[in-house]
């Protein structure tokens, strides 16, 4: 989080509050530290971070990147802003986990039209505590001032991650073959897809988010801030037996499975063999949206799909009591490569 000193009177005219910056700062440095391990060898307000790489052999390091997308507006419209952090963290833990690695520190990028502490406090006290629950620090960041390119009350907000995998032990899909087993695990809802369709088919303001659905047995606007699930702990125990795994974000099921399936496979996926969160089916039915859009837009219930060997189906499901058995994968032929049927 970058240290600002001094008092403009010119600048604060032109919409920069150098005093909020240095107010932000103080709120969220004790939550960034509540993230520090030993391997953290850096104070905040440096120009950069230091951590210490030890204890693997061939370590590689694998890297990340992302965002919330306008899951931001449900934040913003609703003035909560306590688990879009988690959601950040969460994202990009899981991006890098594809390829079994751990996470070991994370980055935060927060720009605003103009600077509300309390509001970043808020928002980097979220990410803190996704960092503590994957021994993952918090190590550094920026918070933006800009005036002219955000209006008032909105924010982005942008996550980077760096993390690490002993070189024998990358799982990046090229040992898949066909019959393997392919394995979905729950998502919480949304997750953080979609929202630009959902904004488009349901008013984003508070009289709307605040109606509760019974199917969904909350409010709509709970619903849409439910945090992205993260998968790192659980799956971490099996890492050993899987082949592949493919993070269910942007793009849906059709995009996504794709990415770890070498040339020649394909997926085949039983819809009705997992269960569907209803927000999904509320989405279909308010949109008139067709079923292979759905597919391609959002997760559908799946947060983040195994590839393991036949052999290894009953223990990886017996170690994650969640999982269902979605599909298989097959020899791809024409057409597209993830089938539901």
């Amino acid at each position: 989080m970058t240290q600002r000193k001094g008092k403009s009177d010119a600048y604060a005219a032109a919409g920069v509050d150098i005093d909020a910056a240095n107010r932000t700062v103080n709120l969220i440095k004790e939550h960034a530290r509540s993230t520090f391990g030993p391997k953290v060898l850096s104070e905040i307000g440096l120009f950069g971070g230091l951590f210490q790489l030890s204890g693997f052999d061939e370590p590689v390091l694998v890297s990340s990147a992302d965002g919330v997308g306008t899951k931001l507006k449900i934040a913003c419209a609703l003035d909560k802003h306590d688990t879009i952090g988690i959601d950040l963290v969460n994202h990009c833990v899981n991006d890098i986990l594809t390829l079994g690695a751990e996470p070991l520190f994370f980055l935060d990028y927060i720009a605003m039209g103009s600077l509300v502490p309390e509001k970043v406090e808020t928002i980097v006290r979220g990410m803190a505590a996704a960092c503590r629950e994957v021994g993952c620090a918090l190590i550094g960041g920026e918070t933006a001032e800009m005036p002219g390119v955000y209006a008032e009350g909105d924010y982005d907000l942008v996550g980077f991650i760096v993390g690490v995998v002993e070189r024998k032990n990358i799982i990046d899909g090229s040992q898949i073959k066909a019959g393997d087993a392919i394995i979905g695990l729950p998502s919480s809802g949304l997750h953080t897809n979609g929202y630009s369709l959902v904004r488009r088919l349901f008013p984003i303001e508070r009289p709307a988010l605040d109606t509760l659905y019974q199917e969904l047995g909350r409010t709509l606007g709970e619903e849409l801030l439910e945090p992205h699930r993260c998968y790192y702990s659980s799956i971490k125990p099996v890492l050993p037996i899987l082949k592949g795994m493919a993070h269910i974000t942007g793009g849906g099921i059709i995009d996504n499975l794709p990415r770890i399936l070498p040339r020649g496979l394909a997926a085949r996926i039983e819809r009705g063999s997992w269960h569907m969160p209803p927000i999904f089916p509320l989405i279909q039915k308010r949109g008139n949206i067709d079923e292979g859009e759905m597919y391609h837009v959002f997760n559908m219930g799946v947060g983040m799909a195994l590839v393991c060997s036949p052999e290894n189906t009953s223990k990886l499901m017996g170690e994650l009591p969640e999982a269902r058995l979605i599909g298989e994968v097959v020899k791809h032929g024409r057409g597209e490569r993830v089938r539901i049927v």
